[in-house]
């Protein structure tokens, strides 16, 4: 059954955006209040959020409305797998029904496993026939979202895409230019780290993942935490792994 939604509501979260081209100027601030909007019009909606990536699929986040939001986009940079990262390189929009079930990006649904995230929905942020970034949207329970969400999230989409586009501050080239060099930074980490886990216990690339996500979900930590502290080496952001993996 198509779901349906209030149009007046709609129709005022479209119109908070519509309203950015004209009277946002800070990238930051724009994307958050998008971001709340998707959220706010969307039922079941517990978050939302941008990503914009580089032609080289390297991903900067931006205005994520919670910290589940945040941490799911950190999973799926540091996998190199996930709804978001396929909906930019296809230019297509994705709907996962269920996480628990989902076998598209298993690394990345493994590692949520844990966060109340079960639906989802990921659209391209299309600019002049190119996908500059993806939207998404999480729910806590699954079959939240169907395909009528999906054309949904594509109405936002469009004028996202036009926003993000058009504005232009001298902050971003050099935020983006620290995000990808950290974003290499942490992919490298997990790789040595894998290399490291494969060679002392036999293991093949993908258990040697499977470890290091177990020992972050105990440690409460990143996977690049988890790794730099198996390798020794110190991360610039403080970091609360244990040792389980020495």
């Amino acid at each position: 059954m198509i779901k349906k939604y209030p149009l007046d509501e709609l129709s005022t979260a479209l119109g908070r955006i519509m309203g950015l081209l004209l009277t946002e100027e800070k990238v930051d601030r724009a994307v958050q209040l998008l971001s709340r909007a998707v959220r706010d019009a969307i039922p079941g909606t517990i978050g939302a959020g941008v990503s914009i990536l580089d032609p080289h699929a390297r991903p900067l986040s931006s205005g994520s409305t919670d910290s589940v939001v945040e941490r799911a986009d950190a999973l799926q940079y540091e996998l190199v797998q996930g709804p978001c990262l396929t909906a930019w390189a296809t230019q297509q929009s994705l709907v996962i029904r269920d996480v628990a079930t989902e076998t598209r990006w298993p690394n990345w649904s493994a590692a949520v496993v844990d966060m109340p995230i079960r639906s989802v929905v990921s659209s391209p942020l299309m600019a002049d026939g190119e996908a500059i970034g993806a939207m998404k949207i999480y729910a806590a329970v699954p079959d939240v979202f169907d395909d009528s969400t999906t054309a949904l999230m594509e109405l936002f989409a469009a004028p996202t895409a036009t926003l993000l586009s058009h504005i232009q501050t001298t902050e971003i080239p050099e935020r983006i230019s620290e995000s990808l060099q950290s974003a290499l930074y942490s992919r490298d980490l997990i790789n040595r780290a894998c290399g490291v886990l494969m060679e002392r216990h036999t293991l093949t690339e993908d258990e040697a993942l499977q470890q290091l996500m177990r020992e972050a979900r105990v440690s409460r930590s990143t996977l690049s935490e988890v790794s730099a502290a198996l390798l020794g080496v110190a991360l610039d952001r403080p970091r609360g792994t244990s040792d389980g993996l020495r």
